[in-house]
């Protein structure tokens, strides 16, 4: 027989209180939104910054291609210059890292379809017409990335080419 001040009765009685604490912290939910605050926000930061780092990755993309083509409507309407034609280019956007690389050049070409095939200037056309004078922008931009991707380039070098006809 055991009394109540016994150390057999405090053991057993150990013994049993062990599994009800882990049974009520086990159930308790008190402090869970903490703990899935403290897993989630990481998460939701990198997701957010990669996020922000594509779109950055766009818009000077979309810089790129609208400093080429601002430089050939430049053309189109001034003539051909190849510094003032640079000019138009870098300074189409407010971005500083635009380069017009390579430099702008003139030709003659006959129009096919979608693309302008160069010929000799004064001489006629597959379709009858003269050949005309072309003038052919380039920009170009490098970009790094917020982060390093493991399956991705750290720096993407963004090129853009607009040609329009001059006369």
């Amino acid at each position: 027989m055991t009394t109540v001040g016994s150390s057999e009765h405090r053991g057993s009685r150990a013994r049993s209180l062990l599994p009800r604490f882990f049974a009520r912290a086990a159930g308790s939910t008190s402090g869970a939104a903490a703990i899935e605050f403290g897993i989630v926000v990481p998460l939701l930061a990198l997701m957010v910054t990669c996020v922000i780092d594509l779109g950055f990755g766009i818009y000077y993309k979309m810089q790129v291609e609208d400093a080429a083509q601002i430089g050939a409507q430049w053309a189109m309407k001034n003539g051909f210059d190849a510094t003032m034609i640079s000019n138009a280019v870098t300074s189409a956007t407010n971005a500083s890292a635009i380069s017009a690389s390579p430099a702008p050049f003139q030709f003659c070409g006959c129009a096919t379809g979608s693309s302008v095939s160069t010929a000799t200037c004064g001489a006629t056309c597959p379709g009858g017409a003269q050949a005309g004078t072309y003038a052919t922008v380039s920009a170009q931009r490098t970009y790094n990335t917020i982060l390093s991707y493991p399956i991705f380039p750290s720096s993407y070098n963004f090129t853009a080419q607009a040609t329009e006809r001059l006369q």
